[in-house]
Protein backbone atom coordinates (compact mmCIF):
# COMPACT_ATOMS: atom_id res chain seq x y z
CA UNK A 1 0.00 0.00 0.00
CA UNK A 2 1.59 3.41 -0.71
CA UNK A 3 2.20 5.92 1.63
CA UNK A 4 0.23 9.21 1.67
CA UNK A 5 -0.46 12.21 3.90
CA UNK A 6 -2.43 11.56 6.93
CA UNK A 7 -3.17 12.04 10.65
CA UNK A 8 -3.37 9.89 13.80
CA UNK A 9 -3.42 10.40 17.35
CA UNK A 10 -1.26 7.01 18.65
CA UNK A 11 0.08 7.74 21.11
CA UNK A 12 0.06 11.61 20.49
CA UNK A 13 -0.69 13.92 17.53
CA UNK A 14 1.08 12.35 13.67
CA UNK A 15 0.60 14.66 11.11
CA UNK A 16 2.64 11.95 8.16
CA UNK A 17 3.05 12.47 4.57
CA UNK A 18 5.71 13.77 2.51
CA UNK A 19 6.44 17.93 2.47
CA UNK A 20 4.45 18.47 5.41
CA UNK A 21 7.32 20.39 7.08
CA UNK A 22 5.99 23.44 5.57
CA UNK A 23 3.25 22.63 7.80
CA UNK A 24 5.75 23.76 10.71
CA UNK A 25 4.28 27.07 11.15
CA UNK A 26 0.26 25.61 11.56
CA UNK A 27 2.12 23.63 14.21
CA UNK A 28 3.32 26.39 16.45
CA UNK A 29 -0.30 28.32 15.51
CA UNK A 30 -1.72 24.78 16.99
CA UNK A 31 -0.47 24.89 20.39
CA UNK A 32 -0.09 28.53 20.21
CA UNK A 33 3.43 28.67 20.48
CA UNK A 34 4.98 32.37 19.78
CA UNK A 35 8.84 31.95 20.21
CA UNK A 36 10.16 28.32 20.34
CA UNK A 37 13.91 26.68 20.55
CA UNK A 38 14.64 25.25 17.98
CA UNK A 39 16.85 21.81 18.75
CA UNK A 40 18.99 20.19 17.05
CA UNK A 41 22.51 18.29 16.77
CA UNK A 42 26.00 19.54 15.46
CA UNK A 43 25.70 17.31 12.88
CA UNK A 44 22.71 18.74 11.12
CA UNK A 45 23.02 22.75 12.46
CA UNK A 46 24.32 23.16 8.75
CA UNK A 47 22.42 20.86 6.76
CA UNK A 48 20.19 21.91 3.97
CA UNK A 49 16.76 20.17 5.85
CA UNK A 50 17.18 22.39 8.72
CA UNK A 51 17.49 25.53 6.70
CA UNK A 52 14.23 23.96 4.85
CA UNK A 53 12.66 24.00 8.53
CA UNK A 54 13.64 27.15 9.83
CA UNK A 55 12.96 28.57 6.37
CA UNK A 56 9.43 27.44 6.88
CA UNK A 57 8.99 29.35 10.38
CA UNK A 58 11.15 32.40 9.17
CA UNK A 59 8.52 32.53 6.10
CA UNK A 60 5.51 32.43 8.59
CA UNK A 61 6.97 34.73 10.73
CA UNK A 62 7.45 32.77 13.88
CA UNK A 63 10.37 34.35 16.44
CA UNK A 64 13.22 31.49 17.04
CA UNK A 65 16.50 30.78 18.54
CA UNK A 66 18.60 27.30 17.19
CA UNK A 67 20.70 25.25 19.85
CA UNK A 68 22.57 22.61 18.50
CA UNK A 69 25.17 22.14 20.77
CA UNK A 70 24.50 18.45 21.18
CA UNK A 71 26.66 15.21 20.73
CA UNK A 72 26.26 12.14 19.35
CA UNK A 73 25.16 10.69 22.56
CA UNK A 74 23.95 13.79 24.25
CA UNK A 75 25.31 14.91 27.75
CA UNK A 76 23.72 16.39 30.85
CA UNK A 77 25.93 19.29 30.54
CA UNK A 78 24.75 19.76 26.49
CA UNK A 79 20.74 20.19 28.50
CA UNK A 80 22.16 21.93 31.33
CA UNK A 81 23.55 24.55 28.55
CA UNK A 82 20.35 24.04 26.29
CA UNK A 83 17.79 25.42 29.52
CA UNK A 84 20.25 28.19 30.18
CA UNK A 85 19.94 29.41 26.33
CA UNK A 86 15.73 28.77 26.69
CA UNK A 87 15.82 30.39 29.79
CA UNK A 88 17.75 33.67 28.27
CA UNK A 89 15.86 34.05 25.45
CA UNK A 90 12.53 33.98 26.98
CA UNK A 91 11.41 31.13 24.64
CA UNK A 92 7.87 28.92 25.01
CA UNK A 93 7.96 25.90 23.85
CA UNK A 94 10.94 23.35 21.79
CA UNK A 95 11.19 22.31 18.14
CA UNK A 96 12.87 18.86 18.54
CA UNK A 97 14.49 18.43 15.18
CA UNK A 98 16.90 15.42 14.13
CA UNK A 99 17.71 12.10 15.06
CA UNK A 100 18.03 9.90 18.54
CA UNK A 101 20.36 12.42 20.08
CA UNK A 102 18.72 15.88 18.89
CA UNK A 103 14.93 14.19 19.94
CA UNK A 104 16.46 13.09 23.43
CA UNK A 105 18.17 16.16 24.26
CA UNK A 106 15.51 18.42 23.24
CA UNK A 107 12.89 16.63 25.29
CA UNK A 108 14.98 16.41 28.07
CA UNK A 109 15.52 20.83 27.65
CA UNK A 110 11.49 21.52 27.70
CA UNK A 111 11.19 18.75 30.80
CA UNK A 112 13.92 20.85 32.71
CA UNK A 113 12.89 24.24 31.26
CA UNK A 114 10.39 24.95 34.28
CA UNK A 115 12.01 22.28 36.95
CA UNK A 116 13.53 23.39 40.19
CA UNK A 117 15.84 20.12 40.83
CA UNK A 118 18.52 18.82 39.31
CA UNK A 119 18.76 16.61 36.21
CA UNK A 120 19.69 13.29 37.80
CA UNK A 121 16.95 13.72 40.01
CA UNK A 122 14.61 12.66 37.54
CA UNK A 123 16.52 9.22 36.16
CA UNK A 124 14.04 6.65 35.12
CA UNK A 125 14.29 4.52 39.40
CA UNK A 126 11.23 3.95 41.03
CA UNK A 127 8.85 7.15 41.18
CA UNK A 128 11.40 9.87 40.97
CA UNK A 129 9.02 11.35 37.72
CA UNK A 130 6.69 12.11 40.28
CA UNK A 131 8.84 15.05 41.91
CA UNK A 132 8.80 17.13 38.75
CA UNK A 133 6.55 20.14 38.10
CA UNK A 134 4.18 19.37 35.22
CA UNK A 135 3.26 23.21 34.51
CA UNK A 136 6.97 23.33 34.15
CA UNK A 137 7.21 21.16 31.31
CA UNK A 138 6.97 23.10 28.05
CA UNK A 139 5.13 22.32 24.70
CA UNK A 140 7.59 20.17 22.16
CA UNK A 141 6.85 19.73 18.87
CA UNK A 142 9.21 16.74 17.14
CA UNK A 143 10.33 16.29 13.87
CA UNK A 144 12.43 13.00 13.35
CA UNK A 145 15.32 12.86 10.85
CA UNK A 146 16.11 9.08 10.70
CA UNK A 147 14.18 5.86 11.31
CA UNK A 148 15.71 4.61 14.34
CA UNK A 149 15.00 5.36 17.99
CA UNK A 150 11.24 6.10 17.62
CA UNK A 151 12.08 9.43 20.06
CA UNK A 152 9.35 11.38 19.16
CA UNK A 153 6.73 9.41 20.27
CA UNK A 154 8.77 8.16 23.55
CA UNK A 155 8.00 9.79 27.34
CA UNK A 156 11.61 8.89 28.06
CA UNK A 157 15.47 10.21 26.61
CA UNK A 158 18.44 8.79 27.38
CA UNK A 159 21.48 11.11 28.30
CA UNK A 160 25.21 10.41 29.03
CA UNK A 161 26.55 11.19 33.01
CA UNK A 162 29.71 12.34 32.31
CA UNK A 163 30.93 12.01 35.26
CA UNK A 164 30.26 8.33 35.94
CA UNK A 165 30.48 7.74 31.84
CA UNK A 166 26.77 6.22 32.56
CA UNK A 167 24.23 7.21 30.17
CA UNK A 168 20.61 7.58 32.42
CA UNK A 169 16.80 7.56 31.30
CA UNK A 170 15.11 10.66 31.85
CA UNK A 171 11.30 9.58 32.11
CA UNK A 172 8.29 11.79 32.41
CA UNK A 173 4.87 11.24 31.02
CA UNK A 174 4.86 14.74 29.78
CA UNK A 175 7.95 14.48 27.63
CA UNK A 176 6.00 12.75 25.45
CA UNK A 177 5.90 15.25 22.25
CA UNK A 178 2.50 17.18 21.69
CA UNK A 179 2.48 16.98 18.14
CA UNK A 180 5.07 15.16 15.48
CA UNK A 181 5.58 15.65 12.19
CA UNK A 182 6.97 13.01 10.05
CA UNK A 183 8.20 14.01 6.97
CA UNK A 184 9.71 10.90 4.76
CA UNK A 185 11.21 13.54 2.41
CA UNK A 186 13.60 15.11 5.54
CA UNK A 187 14.90 11.32 5.86
CA UNK A 188 16.11 10.66 2.24
CA UNK A 189 19.52 12.55 2.82
CA UNK A 190 20.64 9.83 5.16
CA UNK A 191 24.01 8.30 3.79
CA UNK A 192 23.20 4.32 3.31
CA UNK A 193 25.30 3.23 6.60
CA UNK A 194 23.47 5.41 8.84
CA UNK A 195 20.22 4.36 6.93
CA UNK A 196 21.23 0.66 8.10
CA UNK A 197 22.58 1.81 11.49
CA UNK A 198 19.14 3.17 12.13
CA UNK A 199 17.11 0.87 10.76
CA UNK A 200 18.33 -1.96 12.30
CA UNK A 201 18.08 -0.26 15.81
CA UNK A 202 14.24 -0.02 15.17
CA UNK A 203 14.18 -3.63 14.13
CA UNK A 204 16.39 -4.24 17.91
CA UNK A 205 13.47 -2.02 19.47
CA UNK A 206 10.78 -4.06 17.77
CA UNK A 207 12.60 -7.51 18.63
CA UNK A 208 13.16 -6.61 22.68
CA UNK A 209 9.50 -5.26 22.97
CA UNK A 210 8.22 -8.62 21.21
CA UNK A 211 10.57 -10.75 23.37
CA UNK A 212 10.19 -9.59 26.57
CA UNK A 213 8.12 -10.99 29.30
CA UNK A 214 4.33 -9.92 30.69
CA UNK A 215 1.36 -9.63 28.89
CA UNK A 216 0.93 -7.21 26.12
CA UNK A 217 -0.40 -8.24 23.53
CA UNK A 218 -1.17 -5.19 21.59
CA UNK A 219 2.68 -4.32 21.96
CA UNK A 220 3.95 -7.57 20.48
CA UNK A 221 1.23 -6.97 17.58
CA UNK A 222 2.91 -3.29 16.86
CA UNK A 223 6.09 -4.95 17.40
CA UNK A 224 5.81 -7.81 14.72
CA UNK A 225 4.50 -5.31 12.21
CA UNK A 226 7.15 -3.28 12.64
CA UNK A 227 10.06 -5.61 12.30
CA UNK A 228 7.89 -7.24 9.38
CA UNK A 229 7.84 -3.35 7.74
CA UNK A 230 11.74 -3.22 8.51
CA UNK A 231 12.45 -6.86 7.19
CA UNK A 232 10.72 -5.56 3.76
CA UNK A 233 11.39 -1.95 3.61
CA UNK A 234 15.38 -1.38 4.94
CA UNK A 235 17.25 -3.22 2.32
CA UNK A 236 15.24 -1.00 -0.24
CA UNK A 237 16.36 2.38 1.58
CA UNK A 238 19.70 1.04 1.76
CA UNK A 239 20.11 0.67 -2.17
CA UNK A 240 18.07 3.89 -2.79
CA UNK A 241 18.29 5.80 -0.56
CA UNK A 242 15.68 8.84 -2.72
CA UNK A 243 12.77 5.75 -2.65
CA UNK A 244 10.20 8.38 -0.55
CA UNK A 245 7.72 5.07 -0.01
CA UNK A 246 10.77 2.95 1.56
CA UNK A 247 11.69 5.95 3.64
CA UNK A 248 8.35 6.29 4.76
CA UNK A 249 7.57 2.88 5.60
CA UNK A 250 11.15 3.03 7.65
CA UNK A 251 10.01 6.34 9.69
CA UNK A 252 6.39 4.65 10.31
CA UNK A 253 8.19 1.07 11.48
CA UNK A 254 10.83 3.64 13.82
CA UNK A 255 7.96 5.18 15.37
CA UNK A 256 6.12 2.07 15.93
CA UNK A 257 8.96 -0.16 17.49
CA UNK A 258 8.91 3.15 20.02
CA UNK A 259 5.90 2.13 21.35
CA UNK A 260 5.70 -1.13 21.85
CA UNK A 261 9.01 -1.16 23.68
CA UNK A 262 6.69 0.29 26.61
CA UNK A 263 6.51 -3.38 27.01
CA UNK A 264 10.32 -3.86 27.83
CA UNK A 265 13.44 -3.77 26.25
CA UNK A 266 16.53 -6.30 26.86
CA UNK A 267 20.46 -6.86 27.05
CA UNK A 268 21.41 -5.83 23.93
CA UNK A 269 20.09 -2.09 24.88
CA UNK A 270 21.53 -2.91 28.61
CA UNK A 271 24.98 -3.29 27.00
CA UNK A 272 24.76 -0.80 23.95
CA UNK A 273 24.19 1.49 26.64
CA UNK A 274 27.80 1.21 28.70
CA UNK A 275 29.29 1.28 25.06
CA UNK A 276 28.05 4.29 24.08
CA UNK A 277 28.83 6.10 27.50
CA UNK A 278 32.10 4.33 27.62
CA UNK A 279 33.40 4.23 23.73
CA UNK A 280 31.00 6.60 22.08
CA UNK A 281 29.94 4.33 19.63
CA UNK A 282 26.76 5.39 17.55
CA UNK A 283 23.94 3.60 19.37
CA UNK A 284 22.16 1.47 16.10
CA UNK A 285 25.11 0.29 15.34
CA UNK A 286 26.09 -0.95 18.60
CA UNK A 287 22.85 -2.60 18.45
CA UNK A 288 23.21 -3.83 15.27
CA UNK A 289 26.29 -5.33 16.14
CA UNK A 290 25.09 -6.96 19.53
CA UNK A 291 21.82 -8.04 18.26
CA UNK A 292 22.39 -11.59 16.61
CA UNK A 293 24.68 -12.83 20.06
CA UNK A 294 21.78 -11.21 22.33
CA UNK A 295 19.26 -13.19 20.02
CA UNK A 296 21.46 -16.31 20.70
CA UNK A 297 21.69 -15.75 24.30
CA UNK A 298 18.21 -15.63 24.99
CA UNK A 299 17.20 -18.27 22.54
CA UNK A 300 15.61 -21.11 25.65
CA UNK A 301 13.54 -18.49 26.22
CA UNK A 302 12.32 -17.25 22.72
CA UNK A 303 12.17 -20.21 20.52
CA UNK A 304 8.44 -20.14 20.52
CA UNK A 305 8.26 -16.04 19.53
CA UNK A 306 11.02 -17.04 17.44
CA UNK A 307 9.21 -19.86 15.03
CA UNK A 308 6.40 -17.24 14.63
CA UNK A 309 8.75 -14.29 13.63
CA UNK A 310 10.51 -16.73 11.07
CA UNK A 311 7.04 -17.41 9.21
CA UNK A 312 5.68 -13.72 9.56
CA UNK A 313 9.08 -13.06 7.83
CA UNK A 314 8.10 -16.45 5.38
CA UNK A 315 11.80 -18.04 6.44
CA UNK A 316 12.01 -21.59 6.00
CA UNK A 317 12.82 -23.65 9.04
CA UNK A 318 12.04 -21.50 11.23
CA UNK A 319 13.24 -21.32 14.07
CA UNK A 320 15.78 -18.72 16.56
CA UNK A 321 19.30 -20.37 14.67
CA UNK A 322 16.96 -19.71 11.75
CA UNK A 323 16.14 -15.99 12.32
CA UNK A 324 19.96 -15.65 13.49
CA UNK A 325 20.95 -16.42 10.04
CA UNK A 326 19.01 -14.44 8.58
CA UNK A 327 20.24 -11.41 10.51
CA UNK A 328 23.73 -12.31 9.61
CA UNK A 329 22.84 -12.56 5.78
CA UNK A 330 20.92 -8.67 6.48
CA UNK A 331 23.70 -7.46 8.11
CA UNK A 332 26.17 -8.42 5.66
CA UNK A 333 24.14 -7.03 3.05
CA UNK A 334 24.13 -3.41 5.00
CA UNK A 335 28.12 -4.22 5.68
CA UNK A 336 27.70 -3.98 9.40
CA UNK A 337 30.74 -5.46 11.38
CA UNK A 338 30.60 -8.88 13.07
CA UNK A 339 32.46 -7.92 15.84
CA UNK A 340 32.81 -5.11 18.26
CA UNK A 341 36.80 -5.22 17.47
CA UNK A 342 36.19 -3.72 14.06
CA UNK A 343 35.31 -0.05 15.47
CA UNK A 344 38.13 -0.16 17.99
CA UNK A 345 36.50 -1.32 20.82
CA UNK A 346 38.42 -3.34 23.50
CA UNK A 347 37.94 -5.87 26.35
CA UNK A 348 39.95 -3.98 28.91
CA UNK A 349 35.91 -2.93 30.33
CA UNK A 350 34.82 -6.23 29.99
CA UNK A 351 33.51 -6.63 33.75
CA UNK A 352 32.64 -3.06 34.14
CA UNK A 353 30.15 -3.20 31.38
CA UNK A 354 29.09 -6.27 32.68
CA UNK A 355 27.84 -4.75 36.03
CA UNK A 356 26.38 -1.49 34.33
CA UNK A 357 24.56 -3.00 32.14
CA UNK A 358 22.89 -5.28 34.87
CA UNK A 359 22.35 -1.97 36.64
CA UNK A 360 20.56 -0.70 33.29
CA UNK A 361 17.12 -0.36 33.52
CA UNK A 362 16.67 -2.53 30.30
CA UNK A 363 17.79 -5.63 32.31
CA UNK A 364 14.62 -6.57 34.09
CA UNK A 365 12.50 -6.96 30.82
CA UNK A 366 14.80 -9.18 29.12
CA UNK A 367 13.52 -12.44 27.71
CA UNK A 368 15.12 -13.69 30.78
CA UNK A 369 17.02 -13.50 33.74
CA UNK A 370 20.28 -12.66 33.14
CA UNK A 371 23.54 -11.58 35.82
CA UNK A 372 26.30 -9.13 35.18
CA UNK A 373 28.14 -12.54 34.28
CA UNK A 374 26.21 -13.17 31.47
CA UNK A 375 25.48 -9.45 29.84
CA UNK A 376 29.59 -9.18 30.74
CA UNK A 377 29.78 -12.61 28.57
CA UNK A 378 27.21 -11.26 25.45
CA UNK A 379 30.00 -8.08 25.22
CA UNK A 380 33.14 -10.52 25.07
CA UNK A 381 31.34 -12.70 22.36
CA UNK A 382 30.41 -9.77 20.55
CA UNK A 383 34.25 -8.64 20.84
CA UNK A 384 35.49 -11.18 19.14
CA UNK A 385 32.83 -12.55 17.14
CA UNK A 386 32.13 -16.16 18.76
CA UNK A 387 28.31 -17.02 18.83
CA UNK A 388 28.64 -20.40 19.88
CA UNK A 389 30.28 -19.36 23.26
CA UNK A 390 26.77 -17.83 23.87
Amino acid sequence: MKTQSTNWNFPTTVWFGNGRINELVQACEKLKIKNPLFVTDEGLVNLDIVKTATGVLKSGGVSFNIYSNVQGNPTGKNVTEGVEFYKANNHDSVIAFGGGSALDAAKTIAFMSGQTRSLWDFEDIGDNWSRADVNGIAPIIAVPTTSGTGSEVGRAAVILDEEVHSKKIIFHPGMLPDLIIADPELTVGLPPHITAWTGVDAMVHALEAYCAPGYHPMAEGIAIEAIRMIAKYLPIAFADGKNVEARGQMLTASSMGAVAFQKGLGSIHSVAHQLGAIYNIQHGLANSILLPYGIKQNASAIEEKMVHLCIVLGLENPGTDRFIQYILELRKQFNIPHTLSEVDIDGKMAVEIGKKAFDDPSTPTNAKPVTAQDLQNLFTAALVGDLEAL
